[in-house]
């Protein structure tokens, strides 16, 4: 491609609204356009870098005999009422009438579709095992899109659905969607690890996400010094402090005047917040809901949730729920007679002895209080994990960073095919669900999570297998006949070749041409410039500093090396 005929937008500024590294590039380097929050339109060079990992994706996806279709965005909500998740899913859903009244959405996924498709088309176990999947725009109304493509209105999704006859199918089908998925991000070169993570609105029993560690990551990743646990923190557990031995105390009710935080009963009281029980006031879908944890921990909402089940909002109590539920002040909620829906008991409060809890009463504190003995609940994990816990598989130091989650992959079981009557008839003549799994992959989300780790304070520096061009050809003057004509025939050599070239033909100085092609982050530059008189050209690398003077006769063995190097094939 000539540069000069190309739509070719870069910008030298950092653009205001762009926060993380990735926004900012592919801002600057000219790959999105944003039409209105969380929405972007994807210009030549965004286009060819996500076609290039959507590409990829088919690649490793049709290895494991997966099959793609592709289905329409416009969903009947009839489906979605059958599954049960017309109301679940909550104002993060496109809902739409058509002109006679009937409600659609714009597919946020595409579960209720599959299921549909493959009820009305599989009646025998001698179609299954089967897995189908196709690459299209989802739609959510995010509350807070932020951070370009990384949470958008609107973005293009891998998702796959397997359906077999039985569990042990499912984990083969689970089994072979994480080795494509592992070879996927390999060859993005993204480092990455797979965690245990909550099912959430898709449901199921087990899920994977595939995490990209990054400091702007939106979720916090749990890892174990000790052993090869992982788990996104909406999962992950660590072990109980040990059950308290000291004998039970009497209750005491203490006057706290304008004493709220644990921060401040901790002085109050000259006690270490792991003596404190803080109760957190919640509302979920209209019920009210407290929760108990020690004055050390942070409640983990997503436990909370799970443990109510389906519960479309979840957020903290206003001040005048807290009163109602309290009868006090914000500050000084505890569980001995709160009136709430739900009173649930973290399992450490509960194996603890003689703590300092919230009375109820507005500058009063209650020492000594007991589960058990003074108050009651629904005992369970309701924490999150903090740095230094320790590892409930190997005793090991837990470890906390920040990732992008690019991949998500589920068991869903019989989640959809029961409520959708999506069955088959088994070798015994007996009807049966179909058992299902589900797979997804962000696509551009996984290009921006590239960036992420693969950039400099000159632009991005693409993997060669995911880059817009390989090479990019620059005559330093395009006036000089030799220059331009030498230059012409490299890149027609290229082509040839297989090679995706650019020839930056444009009438601008040697310096805008090199900074356009590190900020795009082109792998490989060949420059002609004053060695040609000697038939000789300089190569650099986009990854290094070095620049190497090679003859026009070894350019074409010098470009297959790199391809070689980096298990991209040519052509």
């Amino acid at each position: 491609m000539r540069m000069s005929k190309m739509f070719m937008l870069t910008l030298r500024e950092v653009p205001a609204d762009a926060v993380i590294t990735s926004h900012q590039l592919m801002l600057r380097a000219g790959m999105i356009r944003k039409m209105a929050s969380g929405v972007y339109n994807q210009l030549p060079m965004g286009m060819r870098v996500f076609n290039k990992v959507q590409n990829i994706i088919r690649e490793e996806l049709d290895k494991k005999g997966c099959q793609e279709i592709f289905c329409s965005a416009l969903i009947p909500s009839e489906l979605w009422k059958e599954s049960g998740r017309w109301d679940v899913m909550g104002e993060e859903m496109f809902r739409l009438k058509d002109r006679n009244e009937r409600d659609f959405c714009l597919g946020p996924t595409h579960e209720e579709v599959f299921t549909d498709l493959i009820r009305q088309e599989i009646t025998s176990y001698k179609q299954l095992p089967l897995n189908l999947y196709q690459i299209q725009v989802k739609y959510r109304d995010e509350r807070r899109p932020r951070f370009g493509v990384m949470r958008g209105r609107s973005f293009t999704m891998k998702d796959a659905y397997s359906f077999d006859i039985d569990e042990a199918g499912l984990d083969k089908s689970y089994q072979d969607m994480y080795e494509a998925y592992t070879n996927i991000f390999k060859r993005c070169e993204l480092e990455h690890s797979a965690v245990e993570a909550d099912t959430g609105a898709i449901g199921g029993s087990v899920s994977a996400e595939f995490m990209v560690k990054s400091e702007v990551g939106e979720d916090e990743i749990v890892f174990c010094s000790g052993c090869n646990y992982a788990a996104n923190m909406e999962k992950a557990t660590s072990v109980n402090e040990e059950v308290s031995t000291e004998d039970l105390k009497e209750l005491k009710e203490i006057h706290t005047p304008n004493v709220h935080t644990i921060e401040e009963l901790e002085k109050f009281f000259n006690k270490n917040s792991k003596e404190f029980a803080k109760t957190l006031i919640y509302v979920a879908d209209g019920k009210t809901v407290a929760v108990v944890v020690k004055g050390n921990r942070e409640v983990n909402e997503t436990k909370v949730s799970n443990a109510i089940g389906s519960v479309v909002e979840f957020e903290l109590a206003n001040e005048t729920t807290v009163k109602r539920v309290t009868d006090a002040e914000v500050g000084f909620a505890g569980p001995i007679g709160i009136k709430t829906d739900y009173l649930f008991i973290d399992k450490e409060v509960a194996d603890s002895k003689n703590l300092v809890i919230g009375a109820n009463k507005t500058d009063y504190h209650i020492e000594n209080a007991n589960y058990g003995r003074d108050f009651e609940g629904v005992v369970g994990d309701f924490r999150n994990v903090t740095e230094g816990d320790k590892c409930t598989k190997c005793g090991g130091t837990l470890e906390i960073a920040r990732g992008v989650e690019v991949g998500h992959i589920f068991k869903l079981g019989t989640k959809y095919s029961e409520s959708m009557n999506a069955n088959f008839i088994d070798k015994d003549g007996k009807s049966k669900p179909i058992v299902m799994g589900c797979y997804g992959i962000g696509v551009e989300r996984t290009a921006a999570a590239i960036i992420e780790q693969h950039h400099d304070e000159n632009g991005i520096t693409w993997p060669l297998s995911v880059a817009p061009y390989h090479v990019v050809v620059v005559p330093v003057n395009i006036k000089k006949e030799e220059h331009m004509e030498n230059a012409i025939k490299i890149y027609e050599k290229l082509q040839q070749m297989g090679v995706e070239v650019l020839l930056d033909d444009r009438d601008e100085r040697a310096g805008v041409k090199f900074k356009d092609s590190e900020l795009i982050g082109i792998p490989m530059r060949i420059t002609v410039g004053k060695d040609i008189v000697d038939n000789k050209v300089e190569f650099k690398l986009r990854k290094s500093e070095e620049k190497e003077i090679i003859t026009l006769d070894e350019i074409e063995q010098r470009v297959k090396e790199e391809f070689e190097k980096n298990n991209v094939k040519l052509g």
